[in-house]
């Protein structure tokens, strides 16, 4: 692929045509990481944070923020999502949460965006619920690792 699918042939902003598309089944997964100071890392794990159960809010977070993707970036189309999955990995050894999610749908147009959002949507709430104690947090490597579905089949990053 030489050009890209959002432009039209004067250069203007377009979305992708997809009627003619057939409906398969498509799942995307993406990561990232938050990186934190070790005592932040641990209210989180003992749920000690003043705002409240972290990881149980960010998930809420990312699970919402992906059914929003075509309203936060423009040219996205909306997806029938049928499955959401945010999962953590908490590793003492660094001092991160290793965020990944996994999005699942049925159509004719992938779901990578969604997922892609959605990690960096619970980032971000991590981030803000744990602000007050840790302003050196970072958030790294959101990517996405695996596609499936649709023309190009299966495409696995990592």
């Amino acid at each position: 692929m030489d050009k890209l699918t959002h432009m039209d042939e004067s250069g203007r902003p377009r979305m992708v045509d997809i009627t003619g598309k057939p409906d398969t089944r498509r799942e995307a997964v993406a990561k990232g990481t938050i990186s934190m100071q070790a005592t932040t890392l641990d209210l989180i794990k003992k749920g000690k944070s003043a705002k409240g159960d972290v990881l149980a809010v960010a998930q809420l977070a990312g699970i919402m923020a992906a059914k929003q993707t075509p309203n936060l970036i423009p040219l996205c189309h909306p997806v029938l999502i049928g499955d959401i999955k945010i999962e953590f990995n908490t590793d003492e050894k660094s001092s991160t949460v290793e965020i990944t999610t996994t999005v699942e749908s049925v159509g004719k147009t992938g779901v990578e965006m969604e997922a892609l959002t959605a990690t960096a949507i619970t980032a971000l709430t991590i981030y803000d619920m744990c602000k007050a104690v840790d302003r050196g947090m970072k958030i790294e490597n959101i990517r996405l690792i695996k596609k499936s579905g649709g023309k190009s089949g299966t495409i696995t990053l990592e």
